[in-house]
């Protein structure tokens, strides 16, 4: 029990220290008080370093706290600038597979195209008939896929 007592002497000095203290100069004598004075000139003191009274937020620790909230919100801005990102390279990658498809299938219609005009130019009879007929759909078939 001994032990402690100093323990609560310095506990009850630390609070004691935390309270503001008033300097108080009347009729050319100063003394310090807890209270301002009734009569003549009373200046409060600051409280000592490492005390502070209570609800009062020391200017580093606004500043960090302020410090750390920017901190999160710039993660959180990185880590949406990121998803958007990734959105547009995956829209991006899908817009080039889709027009390497319709290039693939533009080439196999003029090839088809091709290979039907080399067939009209080499029968004759009935069967130039067909492969004129095959041609010309070829063409169509390449004009509505292909515009260009």
């Amino acid at each position: 029990m001994m032990r402690f007592l100093p323990l609560l002497a310095a506990c009850l000095l630390t609070n004691a220290l935390a309270d503001p203290v008033y300097k108080c100069t009347q009729d050319g004598k100063t003394s310090y008080s807890d209270r301002p004075c009734v009569h003549g000139k009373s200046v409060e003191l600051p409280a000592p370093v490492g005390i502070r009274p209570e609800g009062a937020e020391s200017v580093p620790t606004r500043d960090a706290r302020t410090l750390l909230q920017l901190e999160k919100l710039r993660i959180a801005r990185e880590k949406e600038q990121k998803r958007e990102q990734e959105r547009s390279d995956k829209a991006d990658a899908r817009q080039a597979r889709a027009a390497a498809t319709h290039r693939k299938q533009c080439a196999r219609l003029n090839l088809r195209k091709r290979w039907a005009e080399e067939d009209v130019a080499r029968l004759t009879g009935r069967a130039k008939m067909a492969a004129q007929r095959r041609s010309k759909r070829a063409t169509e078939a390449l004009a509505v896929e292909c515009p260009a």
